[in-house]
């Protein structure tokens, strides 16, 4: 028969002798409420004034978790750290327990019984140590939550496979764990703030589907017992976002996850969080200035307008100065030292990527193999915020058809620091085209492209109500987190998926 019984450390048997202590002597280890008439950042607040030595008569009875721990004959220190909020970084206080204040049989269970990582909750009056640092004094405590394992060394640094495997012991440990998830909340509320301000309505579309589209991607396949069909996780939110909008909606976004199937790197998830909009009346050039006013908007919130370069050492991006359009196919030329063009044939284009040594497929067609050349030699020295535009078709089968070329199409993606951050354009409205490109990408799905967007009747069946002349954008808070802070995406994501550990 199997044992199930799981093994433990020294340390975590200790701990757990300590819970049956408590429980054993009528005492709880876990209650449903302890005392707390103020936060740590409230006593700092009030009494931070107090000189070295100071006392006061006010009894205030404070709570959280156990960092820091000192042990002596009479006396005992603790530092206790308050949870993280938007607005700090999880403020600590010391709260110190004294023979004279709660007595012989209180201060033996304090020594036996409490450990790092505990939360507590002391009652007794706030002071100013001998060394100055504001406590509390405490006449009486009560255990709040028996830690069963112990915490990580705070002062060494944990491995990155431990940080992101236990981010929980990360956020204790670290202060930059912390900042990571305070920046990110604040970076996604000041984008929903200027969304409002903008007149943009929220909105929620599924997450599961029966078509898979609007993107080229792999999507994730289950199943729904209920009506015995195969459904799709979402790729993107674009499709019912223009659902929305052939139904009356002026301006419309949602913030959500996407799911797709394919690799897995320091810059690629699996599920990764999206931010798509859309704005009537609008094209490429109105919906690139709303794009640039949220990424302003985001850094004023978070980490400012001057940021290091990840990429190029000693580089700043400055996103108060200019975001240069750039057209996709002058500009190759520049790099390349020869015009290429819409008519540039597919062959010749193969041996030039073979010259500048960017690994290409035999079965690409011209379109995609230019996208290439571009993504491989272009984009990596874009540092400063740039609209790459004038994309050929094939980049965006939602797009419209550029107004002066029919070879081009009006869409742009957005490079800064080396890196696509966000994708925008005058969206295609024409139900008759879109019906033949979504027709063509079906085509490709059946002959086996697992990225080819298959043919959505009841999008077209919208599209043919009629809609208004839009401008829409895409773009990836994960991607913009990894812009500001300088991080992978698998520190940007609080819990992001990860192989099986052995």
């Amino acid at each position: 028969m199997t044992d199930f019984t799981p093994e433990f450390s020294e340390q975590e048997q200790i701990r757990r002798d300590k819970r049956e202590r408590l429980l054993a002597e009528g005492k709880q280890a876990y209650p449903i409420e302890v005392p707390r008439t103020h936060s740590a950042r409230e006593v700092h607040e009030r009494w931070d004034y107090l000189a070295a030595g100071e006392e006061t008569d006010e009894v205030v009875s404070v709570s959280g978790r156990v960092v820091f721990l000192r042990n002596t004959g009479k006396l005992c220190f603790a530092t206790l750290q308050d949870g993280f909020t938007l607005d700090d970084n999880g403020i600590r206080l010391q709260v110190m327990i004294s023979l004279a204040e709660v007595g012989e049989d209180s201060l033996a269970e304090w020594k036996s019984v409490v450990d790092l990582g505990d939360f507590i909750s002391v009652t007794g009056r706030v002071i100013a140590s001998k060394r100055g640092e504001l406590s509390v004094l405490g006449s009486s405590w009560m255990m709040a939550s028996k830690a069963l394992r112990p915490l990580p060394v705070l002062h060494k640094e944990l491995n990155e496979e431990t940080r992101i495997r236990q981010r929980y012991s990360d956020l204790v440990a670290r202060e930059e764990a912390r900042d990571m998830v305070r920046t990110r909340a604040k970076v996604t509320r000041a984008i929903r703030e200027s969304l409002h301000e903008m007149g943009y309505i929220e909105i929620e579309t599924p997450v599961l589907q029966l078509i898979h589209g609007g993107a080229a991607a792999r999507p994730f396949r289950t199943h729904l017992n209920a009506y015995d069909i195969p459904m799709t996780l979402r790729i993107a939110l674009e499709l019912y976002l223009k659902r929305a909008m052939v139904g009356g909606a002026d301006r419309v976004y949602e913030i959500g996850r996407i799911f797709r199937n394919e690799g897995i790197d320091s810059s690629h998830s699996p599920e990764f969080t999206m931010l798509e909009a859309y704005q009537s009346w609008g094209d490429q050039h109105t919906i690139a200035a709303m794009t640039r006013k949220l990424i302003l908007d985001a850094a004023d919130a978070s980490v400012g307008r001057q940021i290091p370069s990840h990429y190029h050492e000693g580089a700043v991006i400055d996103l108060d100065g200019e975001w240069e359009w750039k057209p996709v196919y002058p500009t190759l030329s520049e790099v390349v030292g020869e015009e290429i063009t819409p008519a540039t044939d597919q062959a010749h284009l193969r041996e030039l990527a073979e010259a500048k040594g960017v690994k290409v497929d035999p079965g690409w067609e011209a379109q995609k193999l230019v996208m290439e050349l571009f993504e491989a030699l272009v984009e990596p020295t874009l540092i400063q915020p740039t609209f790459v535009c004038d994309y050929p078709p094939i980049a965006q089968p939602l797009a419209r058809p550029h107004r002066s070329d029919p070879n081009l199409i009006e869409a742009w993606d957005l490079i800064i620091d080396g890196v696509e951050r966000a994708t925008g354009f005058s969206e295609l409205i024409d139900p008759v085209i879109q019906r033949e490109r979504l027709t063509a990408q079906s085509l490709k799905a059946a002959a086996g492209d697992p990225e080819a967007m298959q043919l959505d009747e009841d999008f077209l069946n919208a599209l043919e109500f009629g809609a208004p002349p839009m401008g829409g954008m895409g773009m990836g808070l994960d991607r913009i987190m990894m812009l500001f802070t300088g991080e992978g995406i698998r520190e940007t994501i609080l819990f992001p998926l990860l192989r099986p550990a052995k």
